[in-house]
């Protein structure tokens, strides 16, 4: 254990840097974490949740405004489907820059910054949301709502540094789980917007988040700190980029977030295009899977804490597949109660799966730390500089599956008129995950007993993700 540190609430400035900073942080230490830790990380992941819930909700803004766009508007299907793929292929490259600029800026100043620019993309949809806009004009929009889906990293990466190893799982779960919720609650006003002033007047909705973005901005400037220990590491991503495993979780996260993200663009538009449903029936539908799955992220990783990051992700992928193979035969059959039970099973397993992929990434990272010889705060230390560079590419990553979804539901539509095609594609990938995940972190082999350490009072973790006596 190391010495208790004492923590300043808000500490000065260093030299050259303003705002609020944070000059010692020791999570691992049980006593400082009592004494104070445990206190700060709270408000900071708060309002980092808020934050990254706005930023979700702009994001997927326009999967929502669609339904909006009749007749009149001269998008067809597969229009609207490249329209939220443009809106996914940005949030998911954003992210890179914005999960490295936590260490180069502050996890404060960062989440201030990206929280205001929100009200960019949001002004625009208030403005351009009206028949008869070039339909370029809605692509150039498309663009800058992707920006909310960059948020995602930079949090993850500020709250990462915040929290223990043993509370990682938990902690990242609420945070991601809080952003992801944005998606469902953008689409639950989506419907009441319909519901109350018609499908005519999709500018309610964007003008509904201004007020809610300047809030989220001041409170992160009021309540939220800069941790200097999490300092500008160009080497940590260097490093993280030539690790095997990065690339190995961004096959997995691909599956479960890349998931959960391309179906919350594209529920809606595959009911009205394949079922045949209005407006008000696809928005009193396509809330419920993305808030089911994002309340059950924070599970995910609370399991994944107990069993096992890898196990828990393991029976996640093998369920994916079996509910994807449900879509398929509902689909063919044209059955939309069947169609609806099984998308939303889907959602649910990708929540879970966020979780426990999430809660593997610190964990590999940390038991790596301990095949090069470290231990204690030396392996700590790596662990999160490491993990934090990873978590900004695995992010990036993941959400491109939610430009892999809604490409291959567009050309499924093109060519054999459902969303049939894309499914069994998707049941492919699952299966592919499925036996990564076995292979990589679960099969038996010799000298694998040795990750394993016995149960402890701190126990290290081994690259699944385990921990000892779970």
């Amino acid at each position: 254990m190391t010495a208790p540190t004492t923590l300043p609430s808000a500490a000065p400035a260093p030299p050259g840097r303003g705002g609020r900073w944070i000059e010692e942080w020791h999570p691992e230490d049980e006593e400082f974490w009592r004494a104070r830790g445990a206190r700060v990380a709270r408000r900071n992941l708060v309002c980092s949740v808020l934050s990254e819930h706005i930023g979700f909700s702009v994001w997927s803004m326009y999967a929502v405004l669609a339904l909006f766009m009749g007749p009149e508007y001269g998008v067809d299907a597969a229009g609207k489907f490249f329209l939220v793929a443009v809106a996914s292929l940005v949030g998911a490259v954003l992210r890179v820059p914005y999960g490295l600029a936590v260490a180069r800026f502050g996890g404060r100043n960062w989440t201030v910054f990206s929280a205001g620019l929100l009200l960019l993309p949001t002004a625009a949809l208030l403005v351009v949301m009206e028949p008869g806009t070039p339909y370029a004009v809605l692509m150039a929009v498309a663009v800058l709502t992707g920006v909310g889906g960059a948020n995602f990293a930079s949090s993850m990466t500020n709250v990462n540094a915040f929290y223990p190893q043993r509370l990682k799982g938990w902690a990242l779960g609420v945070n991601a789980g809080g952003g992801n919720i944005g998606v469902a609650v953008v689409q639950v006003l989506g419907l009441v917007v319909i519901g109350t002033v018609g499908a005519d007047h999709p500018r309610v909705l964007p003008a509904l988040y201004l007020p809610l973005i300047v809030v989220a901005t001041v409170w992160s400037a009021r309540r939220m700190d800069n941790l200097a220990p999490v300092r500008n590491d160009t080497g940590a991503a260097r490093e993280a980029l030539r690790e095997p495993h990065t690339w190995i979780m961004s096959l997995l996260y691909v599956g479960t977030f890349g998931s959960f993200i391309g179906y919350g663009f594209a529920f809606g538009l595959v009911l009205q295009n394949q079922f045949g449903r209005t407006p008000l029936q696809a928005a009193s539908l396509t809330f419920v899977g993305p808030l089911l799955g994002s309340l059950i992220r924070p599970l995910g990783g609370a399991l994944a804490d107990r069993l096992g990051g890898a196990r828990v992700t393991l029976v996640t992928f093998g369920l994916m597949g079996g509910a994807a193979g449900v879509v398929v035969v509902a689909s063919v059959r044209q059955s939309l109660p069947l169609f609806i039970s099984a998308f939303v099973a889907l959602f649910v397993l990708t929540g879970v799966g966020n979780g426990s992929t999430y809660k593997m990434i610190p964990g590999i990272f940390r038991a790596r730390a301990a095949e090069r010889g470290l231990s204690g705060e030396a392996a700590a230390e790596r662990a999160r500089r490491l993990s934090g560079a990873a978590m900004a590419l695995i992010g990036a990553v993941g959400a491109l599956g939610g430009l892999g979804i809604n490409l291959a539901l567009r050309q499924s539509f093109l060519t054999v008129g459902s969303a049939t095609g894309a499914f069994v594609a998707f049941l492919g990938y699952y299966a592919l995950c499925s036996l990564v995940t076995w292979a990589v972190y679960l099969r038996p082999r010799p000298g694998r007993a040795a990750s394993h350490p016995a149960p402890g009072p701190s126990p290290e973790p081994d690259p699944a993700g385990r921990r000892a006596g779970g």
